[in-house]
């Protein structure tokens, strides 16, 4: 028995013991701009499949024509670079939206180039400036602060959400639709 337990605290003294590493959590500004990469790499598919002889396709009389809601994309990015930079002003009148572009070439290369400039800014804002806070409506007449970081994840998923009525609007237009999140009838993956 003696001579078990020598050999226990001898194998013991030859492990060295490691103080376990401090792990730190997934970095949020990383998490983010992955997601925003690939997010936008799918909108950018879903927008090229788009026929250019349908722009003005309007499904309905209160829904925008395909060429204003591929806009809205272009515009949520110059709302999200503003806000990083500037901060919003919500005590005068939001200013009116200029209008798209003829072409669905020049709305994506609209989207490409804010896309850029959006995930620019990102990654030069310290995380303690990511952590203030932009004033923004979270209910009617109810604005709140909300953290920057939190505001550009809060407009990716308003992005994902128009991509996918836009994916309507490219079925309704006889478009193909691409894969967004799994296959389609145009892009099965089998």
């Amino acid at each position: 028995m003696a001579k078990k337990a020598k050999k226990a605290k001898a194998k013991a003294k030859r492990v060295v013991s490691k103080p376990a590493a401090k792990r730190a959590g997934p970095d949020p500004r990383k998490q983010f701009l992955d997601s925003y990469e690939r997010e936008h790499a799918t909108t950018m598919r879903v927008l090229a499949a788009y026929p250019a002889d349908k722009l003005d396709l309007q499904p309905h009389a209160k829904c925008k024509t395909a060429r204003g809601l591929a806009w809205m994309f272009v515009m949520e990015q110059g709302l999200g670079a503003t806000a990083l930079t500037k901060g919003l002003d919500w005590s005068k009148p939001m200013p009116a939206m200029p209008p798209p572009p003829a072409t669905m070439d020049e709305i994506r290369a609209a989207l490409d180039q804010g896309h850029k400039q959006l995930a620019e800014i990102v990654k030069s804002l310290s995380d303690a400036q990511l952590s203030e806070t932009v004033k923004f409506p979270v209910a009617p007449k109810t604005l709140a602060d909300v953290p920057k970081l939190q505001f550009v994840w809060m407009l990716l998923s308003d992005q994902i959400h128009h991509r996918g009525q836009f994916s309507i609007y490219l079925r309704l237009a006889d478009g193909k639709v691409p894969s967004i999140y799994g296959p389609t009838a145009d892009e099965p993956w089998n």
